[in-house]
C-alpha cells in the first residue's frame, strides 16, 4: 500500500526515532498504531481519519506520509496532522535542560544515558488520557491493553487500508450515552464502567475541557481532577503527564516507578513516600519525565 503525500517533520537535535519507537512496541496488544519494522502507523482522529505512515526521513526530521487510498489530504488536514503529530510524540520540548539535571542525579543518570533521545510520548486527547488512567488502576498493564483493545473494538471507529484496520479511540459523547449494563460484557468493573461513563458526561457537555485543566497550575489541575468521581492522584498526575504535557506532575504512588527507584538504589524494601520525595528532591519542575525516563528500565 503506497503512502503518499507526506510532510517532513523537524525534531529536536537529541531526537531518537529508534528509541521512541522502542517505547511504542513495548505492548503487542496496542490496538491505536501499529509498527512494522522501522515504521509507525496510525489512524490519526482527525477530519477524514487520515491514515499515516511515520518514519526517519532521508534529509533528518521524520517523514510522515498518508495513505493514498483514503484521497489526497487537503492543506488544512495536513497542518492539522502535523501538530498531532508534534503533540503525540513531544517534538517540542526542549529536554538539554533534564539532561543536564539528570546527568548530575545519581537516580537518574543510568536512565536518562540509556534512553537518550527518548520523548515522553503523549495521548493528545483528553478523553482518552483519563479513560486509560480509569482501565489501568489496580490491574497488570497486560489487562489494561486487553480492557482498552475491547473498549476500542466495540465503541471506536473503524478504517480500512490495504486490507489492515486502524482504530480510533471511541468519541465521549458515544460513551456518555451508555449504561453500566452496555459497558458490562468488555469485563469492566462496574465501578470502571460508571467512572467511564460519568468522565465522558463532563467533557460531552462541556463542564470539562483540555483547555480548561491547562490554563490551571499542576497543583490546581490535579485538584480539579481528583474532583472528579473515580480520579485519584495517581489517575491525575498521569492525565497531567501524558496529556497536559506538565513538566513537575508526579505520580508519587506509581507502582511502577517505586519498582524502578528500588531497581536503581539496590534496595530490597518499597522505598516510603518520605525517601521518594528525598531522592526526587533534584527533580524539580522535570518530575513527569524524571518518572518516564524510570519507568522505560523496567521494559
Amino acid at each position: 500500500m503506497p503512502f503518499e503525500p507526506s510532510i517532513t517533520l523537524a525534531v529536536p537535535a537529541d531526537y531518537s526515532f529508534a528509541a521512541n519507537l522502542g517505547y511504542l512496541a513495548r505492548s503487542p496488544k496496542e490496538c491505536l498504531h501499529r509498527i512494522q519494522g522501522d515504521r509507525l502507523y496510525k489512524a490519526l482522529p482527525l477530519r477524514g481519519t487520515p491514515v499515516v505512515e511515520i518514519g526517519a526521513a532521508a534529509g533528518g526530521g521524520l517523514r510522515a506520509a498518508f495513505a493514498s487510498d483514503r484521497g489526497i489530504p487537503s492543506d488544512d488536514v495536513r497542518e492539522e496532522a502535523a501538530a498531532y503529530i508534534h503533540e503525540w510524540l513531544d517534538l517540542d520540548t526542549e529536554l538539554d535542560p533534564f539532561y543536564r539535571l539528570a546527568a548530575e542525579d545519581p537516580i537518574l543518570a543510568a536512565a536518562a544515558s540509556t534512553h537518550k533521545g527518548l520523548r515522553l510520548i503523549g495521548i493528545p486527547d483528553l478523553f482518552e488520557a483519563m479513560a486509560w488512567g480509569i482501565l489501568g488502576q489496580q490491574i497488570n498493564l497486560a489487562f489494561a491493553y486487553t480492557l482498552k483493545a475491547r473498549l476500542v473494538e466495540a465503541y471506536g471507529s473503524q478504517v480500512t487500508v490495504g486490507g489492515d484496520a486502524y482504530w480510533t479511540f471511541p468519541e465521549p459523547h458515544l460513551i456518555a450515552g451508555l449504561e453500566v449494563k452496555d459497558l458490562m460484557p468488555l469485563k469492566l468493573t462496574v465501578k470502571k464502567c460508571e467512572y467511564l461513563i460519568h468522565v465522558a458526561e463532563l467533557i460531552a457537555a462541556g463542564a470539562l475541557s483540555k483547555g480548561m485543566l491547562m490554563e490551571l497550575g499542576a497543583r490546581d489541575a490535579e485538584k480539579a481532577l481528583v474532583r472528579i468521581r473515580g480520579i485519584g492522584p495517581w489517575t491525575a498526575n498521569y492525565v497531567m503527564m501524558r496529556c497536559l504535557r506538565m513538566k513537575d506532575a508526579f505520580p508519587i504512588d506509581d507502582v511502577g516507578l517505586n519498582h524502578a527507584l528500588r531497581h536503581v538504589t539496590g534496595r530490597d524494601a518499597k522505598p516510603s513516600r518520605e525517601e521518594i520525595l528525598r531522592l526526587s528532591a533534584g527533580w524539580r519542575g522535570w518530575e513527569s519525565y524524571a518518572t518516564f525516563y524510570l519507568w522505560r528500565l523496567l521494559y
